[in-house]
């Protein structure tokens, strides 16, 4: 499949290759990023995997955009190496008040909530982009047999870490925030710190596998995580 090229602005252009949420495309657009980014041409200040497109940001006072975009389906015809990220270890404590919404997960696909943690603790997750807040990752792979709907009203504030569902997408927000996901669990680590060099756990194609822990757990590596034992 041949993407769409077209400007986004005035100094980036978008490669798309659709709407869908597919694991092969989106290995294609890691794949074309890292191309990119290894080649680093002197016009270039920034790529942005998403699910199935690629932002170019680039300087336009050392190229203009046909020049980029010229250079771009260089990248896109060349033989691209298989993206294959880290594979990451969460933990988390499913359901009571760190998961508030696994019961109504549970009914609502008519499941028990042992079965609920034991399919999403199951798949290893493919982080596709980070987005909407700082270190929240969508990831893909989620078994749609715990498919949930949003919630009709977002709550107002919900924990960092706090790992959710919505439709057939999981992820988790690294930050207190907002939330109109159905929260089935939390994680003790810090998902997103902003003194580090790297201030994100995960990147784009990075992997992860949710690793069910109990309440003491928890408790533990949270303090360690965080250096105190309250929110």
């Amino acid at each position: 499949m041949q993407p769409e090229i077209k400007p986004a602005g005035d100094s980036a252009l978008l490669i798309s290759f659709g709407e869908a949420i597919d694991e092969g495309v989106n290995l294609r657009v890691h794949a074309i990023a890292k191309a990119i980014e290894k080649a680093s041409p002197e016009w270039l200040v920034e790529v942005v995997p998403a699910y199935s497109s690629l932002l170019v940001i680039y300087d336009p006072l050392k190229a203009g955009y046909n020049e980029i975009e010229t250079s771009v389906k260089a990248f896109l015809n060349a033989e691209l190496e298989e993206f294959q990220g880290r594979l990451i270890e969460v933990p988390v404590v499913y359901g009571g008040e760190y998961g508030p919404d696994i019961e109504f997960v549970a009914k609502y696909n008519g499941l028990t909530v042992d079965e609920v943690i034991e399919i999403h603790s199951r798949p290893i997750y493919r982080v596709y982009f980070l987005g909407f807040l700082p270190g929240f990752a969508y990831l893909g792979g989620m078994d749609e047999r715990i498919a949930t709907p949003r919630l009709e009203k977002p709550r107002l504030k919900v924990p960092a870490g706090s790992v959710g569902i919505a439709g057939k997408q999981t992820g988790w927000y690294a930050i207190e925030s907002p939330a109109g996901w159905r929260i089935i669990g939390r994680t003790p680590l810090r998902l997103f710190n902003p003194s580090k060099e790297q201030p994100t756990l995960v990147q784009p194609g990075d992997r992860v596998k949710f690793v069910p822990i109990d309440e003491e757990e928890f408790e533990k590596l949270y303090r360690a995580e965080w250096g105190r034992g309250d929110d």
